[in-house]
C-alpha cells in the first residue's frame, strides 16, 4: 500500500526536502533500535511513513520536547481469545499501552468453530489501528486424547494463506506427531513452507536433543521455556526465544539471566494468554519491558526486543524501528525507564493521547450477526449428580497440584478421604474435585480428577474456556455445586461463573464460541471484577488467577498432570492414567 509509484515519489521528495512533510515531530529523543543509542532529530512523516530524520519542515508540527520516542510495540505471540474480547475491543486496550501490532494464534476459536472461527477473527481484525497478524492453528485438535469440536487439516489451512494478514503456521504443540513424523503434520508444515510462511514452536518439556526435531522441521520460535537453561538451549540451536509474561505463565524473571549482549537480538517479548484486567492494569508487552528493566535489563535493549526483534522474527520489514521507509508507528514517552506513555501514533496519526483513544481512531464496525455454529456452541449432554462420582478402591490417588502463576502442574500422590467408597473433597486438605465435560457434540464424556491448590472454603467455579479443546471445566467442593456451575455455563451458552450452594454469585457470559464477549471492554472488565469478588467470597487465593489457572488444567501438551474429558492425562507417559495411584 505504501510503495506505489506515486507514494514512493512523494516520500522521496519529502526526504529530499523538495516538498514539506505531512507531519514533523520535533525535539524528542529517539530510541535507535538499530544501534542501541539515543539520537536527536526531526521525524518527517508523509503518507503514514517516515521519510527522513534530520532537520525538516512540515504542514503540521508536533513538539516532543522532553519526550522519548520509540517504535510502536509488537506482541509476538498472543491468543486474543484469552482476553475474552472481540479483536476490536482487544485492540482498544492494547493500543493504550503502545502496542501497534500483534501476532495472534486463533487456536482457541479454531478448536471450537474450525476454519469458520478463524475467518471470523480475520474479518473482525481488519482496518483497525492495531495491525493484527495471524498464525494459523497447527494442532486442531491439539492431541488425540481429548474431544474437540473441529479438525483442521492442511487442505483447510491452504486457502487462508492467501490473506495478507496470515504470516504462517502457529505453535506446533503435538510433539509425538512432529517426531513421528505424522503425515498430516508434515502436510501442514510443508504447506506453510511452500507458501514462504513462518512456523512457530511449542516445546514445553522437550529435552535438549529433541529440540533438533523442531529446528529441522523449519520451526523458528519457542515461547514455552520456564528457566534460563531451557532458554539457552533454544538460542544455541537458532530458535528465537519468546520471553512470556502473561496472566497464568510468568516466565520473564526466570528467563532473563539467559539474555546477554550477544544474543539479545534473538529474543522478543510475548504475552501468550492475558486476561482483560491484567491487560488494562498491567499492560501488554509494555509490562514485559518495565519488568525486564526493573530486573536490570538495559531499557533500550528491552525496547528493541519488543519492536525490531519481533518485526524481524516475522518478516515485518517496514515496522519495528524509527527510520526512513518505516511505518510511522510511534510511541511518545514521558519517561523511558517507566515507559510512561504520552501519545501513540499509528501511520502518522495520533490514535491515543494521554491514555485515551482519540475519537475516530477506531472505525465503526457493522453489527454483523455471529453465525449459529459459532454462537450456539454449548451442546452438553444431560448431567446428573451421579455422573460426577469418583469410586475408589484405594485412598491413595494421583492428584493435580497447581503451581501458582504457571501453566505447568505437579503430579503428586496423596491419601484422600472416602465416603461410601467415593472420593470426598476435603477443604481441610485442599483436595477438590475437578471435572471436564464435553460440550461440542453431546458425547456425555466427563473426565474426573482431584486438584490441589485452589484452597476454596466452599463453592465451585466453572468455565467454557478450557485449553485447547474448550470443553467445560469446573472445580469445587461438592458435586451439587459443580453441577450448578456447569448447568449455568450451558444456559449462558458459554462463559465463567462462581457458585456457592445453589446460588450463582457472579457470571461473565461468553456467547461467541464460549470464548468471547460481544460487550465493550469496559463492561467485560466490570464483570471480571464481580467474578473476583465472588472468588474472594468462596475463599479463593489472590496470588494467582483461579480462572486462567483452571483453563489450563485441561491442556495435555503441558506438563505434568492434566485432565481431559476422557480422563486424567500424564504428560511423562503421554497417556491417560487412573486416579488411583500405585503405592
Amino acid at each position: 500500500m505504501g510503495n506505489s509509484k506515486s507514494l514512493l515519489s512523494r516520500r522521496i521528495q519529502a526526504a529530499g526536502k523538495q516538498i514539506p512533510a505531512d507531519l514533523v515531530i520535533k525535539g524528542g529523543k529517539i530510541v535507535n533500535v538499530f544501534t542501541g543509542e539515543l539520537m536527536e532529530g526531526d521525524i518527517a512523516i508523509v503518507d503514514g511513513y517516515i521519510a527522513g530524520i534530520g532537520s525538516y519542515e512540515g504542514t503540521r508540527t508536533v513538539d516532543a520536547a522532553g519526550k522519548w520516542i520509540i517504535p510502536g510495540l509488537i506482541d509476538g505471540h498472543v491468543h486474543i481469545e484469552s482476553s475474552m474480547l472481540t479483536p476490536q475491543e482487544f485492540a482498544k486496550v492494547v493500543l493504550q499501552h503502545g502496542v501497534t501490532a500483534v501476532v495472534t494464534d486463533p487456536h482457541e476459536i479454531g478448536s471450537v468453530a474450525g476454519a469458520e472461527g478463524i475467518v471470523y477473527m480475520l474479518e473482525r481484525s481488519r482496518d483497525l489501528p492495531v495491525d493484527i497478524y495471524v498464525m494459523l492453528p497447527s494442532c486442531v485438535p491439539a492431541t488425540k486424547f481429548e474431544s474437540c469440536a473441529a479438525q483442521l487439516e492442511a487442505a483447510d489451512l491452504k486457502p487462508l494463506y492467501a490473506d495478507p494478514m496470515v504470516l504462517g503456521l502457529a505453535e506446533v504443540m503435538d510433539f509425538p506427531a512432529l517426531a513421528g513424523p505424522d503425515s498430516g503434520m508434515l502436510d501442514k508444515i510443508a504447506g506453510a513452507l511452500a507458501e514462504g510462511k513462518r512456523i512457530d514452536g511449542h516445546a514445553a518439556g522437550i529435552a535438549r536433543e529433541d529440540l533438533n526435531i523442531f529446528r529441522a522441521a523449519g520451526i523458528r520460535t519457542d515461547h514455552e521455556c520456564i528457566n534460563a537453561e531451557e532458554a539457552k538451549q533454544r538460542l544455541d540451536l537458532g530458535l528465537y526465544l519468546m520471553i512470556r509474561e502473561g496472566t497464568a505463565a510468568k516466565d520473564l524473571e526466570a528467563l532473563l539471566p539467559a539474555v546477554n549482549a550477544r544474543n539479545a537480538r534473538r529474543c522478543l517479548f510475548v504475552t501468550d494468554d492475558k486476561l482483560i484486567d491484567d491487560l488494562l492494569e498491567e499492560g501488554s508487552v509494555d509490562h514485559n519491558i518495565r519488568l525486564a528493566v526493573s530486573k536490570g535489563l538495559d531499557p533500550v535493549t528491552a525496547i528493541q526486543m519488543a519492536t525490531l526483534n519481533a518485526a524481524e522474527c516475522f518478516g515485518l520489514h517496514d515496522r519495528g524501528a524509527i527510520g526512513p521507509g518505516y511505518r510511522a508507528d510511534l510511541v511518545l514517552l514521558d519517561d523511558l525507564n517507566s515507559l510512561s506513555i504520552a501519545q501513540v501514533y499509528k501511520q502518522g496519526k495520533c490514535v491515543v493521547d494521554q491514555g485515551v483513544p482519540v475519537p475516530g481512531a477506531f472505525p465503526e464496525q457493522a453489527a454483523a450477526g455471529t453465525r449459529h455454529s459459532i454462537a450456539e456452541s454449548c451442546r452438553l449432554a444431560e448431567l446428573q449428580a451421579g455422573d460426577l462420582a469418583i469410586p475408589l478402591q484405594s485412598d491413595y490417588c494421583n492428584i493435580i497440584e497447581i503451581i501458582p502463576n504457571s501453566i505447568v502442574t505437579r503430579h503428586i500422590r496423596e491419601q484422600v478421604q472416602l465416603e461410601g467408597g467415593l472420593f470426598a473433597p476435603s477443604v481441610q486438605h485442599d483436595q477438590l474435585k475437578l471435572a471436564v465435560a464435553e460440550r461440542h457434540t453431546r458425547t456425555g464424556n466427563i473426565g474426573l480428577g482431584i486438584v490441589k491448590g485452589f484452597r476454596f472454603a466452599k463453592g465451585a467455579i466453572a468455565s467454557s474456556v478450557a485449553h485447547d479443546s474448550h470443553n467445560i471445566i469446573a472445580a469445587g467442593v461438592s458435586d451439587q455445586e459443580l453441577i450448578t456451575a456447569i448447568h449455568h455455563i450451558t444456559a449462558m451458552n458459554g462463559g465463567l461463573t462462581v457458585v456457592s450452594g445453589g446460588k450463582i454469585l457472579a457470571s461473565l457470559p461468553l456467547p461467541v464460541a464460549g470464548l468471547l464477549s460481544e460487550q465493550g471492554y469496559e463492561q467485560v472488565y466490570a464483570e471480571m471484577k464481580q467474578l473476583y469478588a465472588a472468588l474472594r467470597e468462596i475463599g479463593a487465593p489472590d496470588n494467582f488467577n483461579p480462572f486462567l489457572t483452571l483453563s489450563f488444567l485441561a491442556l495435555p501438551v503441558i506438563p505434568a498432570l492434566k485432565l481431559t474429558d476422557r480422563g486424567l492425562f500424564d504428560f511423562a507417559s503421554y497417556s491417560h492414567i487412573g486416579i488411583e495411584a500405585s503405592v
